[in-house]
């Protein structure tokens, strides 16, 4: 059948699809918790607050898929689910790619080949995440941040933060995701005079801890929706601008 002007139509709105990173401690899993009414999906041992929701911690990928599935079948009054975290999710998909191949190591199979087999398993991931969002659950991944080397064809090669993953997986988790924030405290360079006609530059924090939404050469950032670059990481002040 041909396609017509009378095929056209408008995009049903859906909730976003979140990742929130930064360095240990910032507060990740506290910002996620004030979201409307969260159930955490853990890969790591880091929810202490007993009174949130949470399935029991993800052992293999397939316990991760099952939760999505049972959010996305199953009667409940959730509206945000929490996967905590990425970078422990990753070593999950690597066994399950490892068992797919019939390999002990994602190393084994040489020149990188296992991370090429494990965009299968990420991929089904995100398959499942949007599985979940477009049954109308807003999903927020948190990850750790790690500090990469890029090399620019016309800059000079520079240090970045991104989700501590490999190159592979950053890839396809950057593609997918409707807004990605980084958050860090907020910070100012001090230069102090040491003596000798020599200066020294030196890192001051005002203790307030920020998000990055809009892209920098420092740092992954990224939204699909108006967004002021810094936001406090306060969920309410992020929230007036998601969807």
């Amino acid at each position: 059948m041909a396609i017509s002007l009378k095929d056209i139509s408008r995009n049903a709105l859906k909730p976003p699809r979140i990742i929130i990173y930064g360095p240990e401690g910032i507060g990740k899993t506290t910002l996620c918790k004030n979201t409307e009414s969260p159930v955490f999906i853990q890969t790591e041992d880091g929810l202490v607050d007993e009174n949130i929701p949470a399935f029991p911690i993800a052992k293999t990928l397939s316990d991760v898929l099952d939760a999505l599935e049972s959010l996305g079948t199953e009667q409940h009054d959730y509206k945000t689910v929490v996967i905590e975290s990425l970078d422990w999710l990753e070593p999950l998909i690597w066994k399950s790619t490892c068992d797919r191949i019939k390999v002990g190591s994602i190393e084994a199979p040489g020149y990188g080949k296992g991370y090429v087999e494990a965009d299968k398993e990420w991929r089904l991931f995100v398959d499942y995440v949007n599985g979940i969002r477009d049954a109308g659950m807003m999903v927020i991944m948190t990850a750790h941040a790690a500090i990469t080397r890029v090399e620019d064809p016309i800059h000079p090669p520079y240090d970045t933060y991104t989700f501590k993953l490999h190159k592979r997986a950053v890839g396809i988790i950057k593609e997918f995701a409707d807004v990605i924030g980084f958050c860090n405290l907020k910070t100012y360079i001090q230069t102090e005079d040491v003596g000798f006609s020599e200066k020294r530059n030196r890192a001051v924090s005002t203790g307030e801890r920020v998000a990055h939404f809009v892209a920098s050469p420092a740092y992954t950032a990224k939204t699909r929706y108006t967004m002021p670059d810094v936001l406090p990481m306060d969920w309410q002040e992020i929230r007036k601008y998601l969807p």
